[in-house]
């Protein structure tokens, strides 16, 4: 059924933290419009917001204090009067004076976390009693609960699938949906009541630690040093377990608090890839030095960091400059107080602007600040380092780009619609684009819907469905489904599934029936056109 042999599969500690921060990303980036919303109005609304009490810009809206206030006489209190009873040691809890940005943080944010943790695990089933057991946690604890979201919601999800398997095939015809919606409901209460009484108070003295541990860093002036975890990790592709593992739940915990956080800048910062990039464009040579420019504008505005990977792979010595602009950007903000309201994601200069803005003017020129002087740094090293070894790579004949290239693809395990970019203008460069030499598997049913998937469902796949959705158009045919789908999402109903080469295995596993397609570029495949001519041979003999 699939156009390629299989590929070996890979091993090892990296991809087993790779595949977790999979995971963990993918409970995190489909709710980040809600990040984003709860951003927004902590932004307007919070005392020193826009349209606050204390507005620095003195645009005081009347009605923010019933926004903001929290049920029966906080409306009335407001924020001033919330602010002033806990100053005076008899406000209680904070959030329950805050009748919008307290609630989302606290029980919003968490709970759609866990929703979607519980639904990858096992379905809309899971993610119900996900959020049920998270329910307990959070009550328990009484504080924005991100890492007890993660881990709560899939175990409980994983725990109703194991408890599902106990009765399945069993029950009585007609006795289905009691047995279903009581097991489902009765676990949910054992889970909370468990999160309530053990689990919440094993995360929230967790919580504490690595929130002690940051503050401690902070302290000492030593954050900085994170970054020579981060900046190597980002370009093997295991960021996203500490990003989302550990920066952002901490992160907006301190947001909730201080009204923004310097740990959402620690991974995001565009500056250290951005001088990379402006490096390779004026002190590299051959494809790198071609497609570098083009590069930073993908990267800086678009945020799509992972597009500056080859090139510090194709130099390794420049993961240095990366460190040591990534470590004076958090210096920079560690010092002056620069930090972001929400997570900036993806980590475009658009989206750390839009994060950055809401704490203040001055917080702004900060972010900025760290933005140009990580860049700055990272250009200066890897400037030196280009030109040391200028001489030695004009007079090599490999592609070590091209080359790298490749070693990025697989420290992801998937290709990507900006690695398809780098790749087009790498063989543009040389005048010999690369071909695919696979040949596509010819359907034996009608094909009416195709489904481009990969890890996360969104990006690279969503660049390759919108390309075949317009090769579609231009051949006339408008009614065939094409979307984009995470791979843990497939439900074997698609005709057609095109994935990347070395995620083509785990696609056909989740779907067996479909016809599988392996590309190795999403953004301009050949196999694209003999997916269109298929359906048009289909066509013609029906």
């Amino acid at each position: 059924m699939t156009t390629t042999s299989s590929a070996a599969k890979p091993g090892g500690l990296r991809v087993g933290v790779q595949r977790f921060g999979t995971f963990l990303s993918g409970m995190i980036m489909p709710n980040i419009a809600a990040f984003i919303a709860w951003g927004f109005i902590t932004m307007l609304f919070i005392p020193a917001g826009f349209f606050g009490a204390d507005s620095p810009f003195g645009w005081h809206w009347a009605p923010v204090a019933e926004i903001i206030g929290g049920g029966g006489d906080s409306a009335a209190i407001g924020w001033n009067g919330a602010m002033t009873a806990i100053a005076e040691g008899d406000g209680g809890n904070f959030f329950a004076y805050v009748g919008l940005v307290g609630p989302m943080v606290t029980y919003l944010l968490p709970l759609l976390i866990a929703n979607t943790g519980g639904r990858m695990i096992y379905g809309e089933r899971g993610g119900v009693v996900a959020t049920i057991a998270t329910m307990g946690v959070i009550v328990g604890t009484n504080i924005p609960m991100f890492l007890g979201a993660m881990i709560m919601g899939p175990a409980a999800a994983w725990i109703t699938k194991q408890m599902d398997k106990l009765w399945d095939g069993k029950i009585r015809p007609g006795f289905e949906m009691l047995v279903n919606n009581f097991s489902a409901g009765i676990l949910g209460m054992i889970l909370a009541i468990v999160g309530f009484f053990a689990f919440g108070p094993v995360m929230l003295g967790i919580s504490s630690v690595l929130g002690t541990a940051v503050d401690w860093l902070v302290s000492i002036q030593l954050l900085p040093i994170v970054s020579v975890i981060v900046e190597p990790a980002k370009v093997l592709f295991l960021n996203n377990a500490i990003n989302h593992g550990v920066f952002t739940p901490l992160g907006i915990e301190q947001a909730s608090e201080t009204g923004k956080s310097i740990l959402f800048l620690i991974e995001a910062n565009p500056g250290p890839g951005l001088g990379l990039l402006l490096a390779f464009t004026f002190f590299g040579v051959g494809a790198a030095k071609a497609s570098a420019p083009g590069a930073a504008i993908i990267q800086f505005f678009g945020g799509i960091h992972e597009i500056y990977f080859p090139y510090a792979l194709s130099k390794p010595t420049t993961i240095l400059a990366l460190i040591a602009g990534g470590a004076a950007g958090v210096t920079t903000n560690m010092l002056l107080g620069g930090g972001l309201a929400f997570p900036a994601a993806p980590g475009s200069i658009i989206a750390v602007t839009a994060a950055a803005v809401g704490p203040g003017v001055a917080n702004l020129l900060v972010v900025y600040l760290s933005v140009v002087i990580a860049a700055t740094v990272t250009f200066l090293i890897t400037a030196v380092i280009l030109r040391a070894s200028r001489k030695r790579d004009l007079a090599a004949d490999s592609d070590t780009f091209g080359a790298a290239i490749a070693q990025t693809e697989a420290n992801k395990g998937k290709s990507s619609a900006a690695m398809d970019a780098l790749r087009s203008s790498t063989a543009s460069a040389d005048a010999a684009p690369a071909t695919e030499t696979t040949t596509t598997a010819v359907a034996t049913a009608p094909i009416t819907s195709i489904v481009f998937a990969c890890d996360a469902g969104m990006g690279s796949s969503a660049m390759g469905a919108s390309v075949l959705r317009n090769k579609f158009k231009k051949a006339g045919i408008e009614d065939l489904k094409i979307v984009n789908q995470a791979i843990a999402n497939l439900d074997g109903t698609a005709d057609v599934v095109i994935t990347q080469q070395q995620l083509t295995d785990r696609a056909k596993a989740q779907s067996p029936n479909s016809l599988h397609i392996s590309v190795d570029n999403f953004m301009n495949s050949p196999k694209y056109e003999e997916v269109v001519q298929m359906v048009q041979d289909q066509r013609k003999e029906a």
